[in-house]
């Protein structure tokens, strides 16, 4: 046995190792030093649960023989047990008690017999016990954690579908309940700081916003906020304030089935947000092109999203039709981004994108194409019942409302900007094919296109764009 003042200095030592960060690693590798062995902790099933942070692990056939030690423990209730033998005798000690024992850890401890009495292994075990119980709280918090943002992904994504039922369904459970209308704020902000952000704005919000992690922007919350004061003050300002290093973006009042479009605004006006002293910035509502086009829209889309909307898969695992429609509105939304936001790999993506283009009679890579079907989306969206003759895309874009609408667009934009629009949209905004239109640099085509991100208080060169709407509306006025 160590004398008690050694046994003291030992305490205290093992008490601050227990302090830190890395907590377990460190124990484990004081107990070998101390030792002059190696230790590890196992489950009963012999799986390696932790080792020395600094040190090697236990040799593999001690590890086996430890576990066969375990097991037997286990069948005796027995809290430890020595195995004597040459070079090393094997020290396993069970770490807690509990009704579960198929959980309990068992440190191992092997060393050569003189260092046995080196250290007070009763101590080391009982200290090592708690702090693995404090790792495995904190992994448990962590992985509820993420259990609950990945199902707040997948109601905004529901959401972000016109999935409403299922959406309220799944929101019900996790709370807050969804608003039949709401904000959508974009917060701009240090990625390590989001969760802490997040919190923040659940506070200022007393409770009843949304708030999901972006999955495809590790910057960026979204928010869904009901249309009120928080603490007297629009949330926006409220988030700039108290928030110095975040930008927020805040879209206009919309239903709750038009989150997409919500998200949309919001992603724009935090383009404005970057710019401006206040760092916050609401979307500026423009006239919506859906209502100019009535009946003979909705009756557009229904036609143009029919393959989409009644394709039955092949196979089971093959995307039915939710699944394309989904990955349509989050590739419009997020460009190559869709990926992260829909949890696949990139093969998959491609793949369901083929299978689109193939349905639809389309080419995703092109904005033209991609203009259509984000008005299809938007047209089918809104969910008008109609009896009108269908008509084709640009019958609709001819219309006097369009035309109207179109011109509204423009009108903020002198003709060099509108020069610089029309190239950058021919050359599917491409950078180096629109700075060759235009007979110069790349980097010079950027700062054309950020100036007119700032006329227009709308993002160009980021996902999702304004580059549907230019596009339908350069289309409608014979400029492309």
């Amino acid at each position: 046995m160590t004398g008690s003042a050694d046994r003291a200095d030992d305490i205290v030592a093992l008490s601050r190792l227990s302090t830190g960060p890395g907590a377990v690693g460190a124990l484990l590798d004081w107990l070998a030093t101390r030792t002059g062995g190696a230790a590890a902790l196992l489950d009963v099933g012999g799986k390696t649960l932790a080792v020395p942070a600094n040190r090697a692990a236990p040799d593999p056939a001690v590890l086996a023989a430890a576990a066969a030690v375990a097991a037997e423990m286990q069948r005796r209730g027995t809290p430890s047990a020595v195995l004597g033998g040459e070079p090393d005798t094997i020290d396993v000690v069970r770490l807690g008690t509990g009704d579960d024992t198929a959980r309990v850890p068992y440190l191992v401890v092997a060393h050569r017999p003189q260092g046995r009495h080196r250290v007070p292994l009763a101590d080391a075990a009982r200290i090592l016990g708690l702090c693995w119980r404090v790792a495995e709280a904190e992994r448990t918090r962590h992985r509820v954690a993420d259990a609950l943002t990945r199902s707040r992904e997948a109601v905004l994504h529901l959401l972000m579908v016109g999935s409403l039922a299922a959406a309220r369904r799944i929101a019900a459970t996790l709370g807050p309940r969804l608003p039949n209308a709401a904000r959508v704020f974009v917060v701009e902000c240090p990625a390590g700081r989001r969760l802490e952000i997040a919190d923040g704005i659940e506070r200022f919000a007393r409770g009843r916003a949304w708030i999901v992690p972006c999955p495809v922007r590790p910057h960026h919350l979204i928010a869904l906020v009901p249309p009120e004061r928080a603490q007297g003050r629009p949330l926006d300002v409220l988030i700039a304030e108290r928030v110095p290093e975040a930008r927020v973006g805040a879209s206009q009042e919309v239903p709750l089935r038009e989150t997409a479009l919500g998200y949309e605004q919001a992603f724009h006006a935090l383009a404005v947000a970057r710019g401006v002293p206040g760092r916050y910035a609401r979307f500026d509502r423009r006239t919506d092109l859906t209502p100019f086009l009535g009946g003979r829209g909705a009756a557009w889309a229904d036609g143009f999203l029919t393959p989409c909307l009644t394709h039955v898969p092949a196979r089971r695992a093959d995307p039915g039709a939710e699944e394309l429609l989904a990955t349509l509105n989050s590739w419009l939304t997020f460009d190559s981004g869709a990926r992260h936001h829909l949890k696949v790999h990139r093969n998959t993506l491609s793949a369901r994108l083929r299978l689109l283009d193939d349905l639809l009679g389309l080419d995703l890579t092109r904005v033209a194409d991609q203009s259509a079907a984000w008005l299809a989306l938007r047209l089918h969206t809104a969910g008008h019942a109609t009896t009108a003759p269908a008509g084709t895309l640009p019958d609709l874009l001819a219309t006097p409302g369009a035309v109207v609408w179109a011109r509204s667009q423009l009108l903020s934009l002198d003709p060099g900007a509108v020069e610089t629009v029309r190239a950058w949209l021919r050359a599917d905004t491409r950078l180096p094919a629109t700075a060759s239109a235009l007979g110069i640099s790349a980097p010079a085509a950027r700062k054309r296109l950020t100036r007119i991100e700032r006329v227009l208080g709308r993002s160009l060169l980021h996902a999702p764009s304004a580059k549907h709407e230019l596009w339908l509306a350069m289309s409608a006025l014979g400029e492309l």
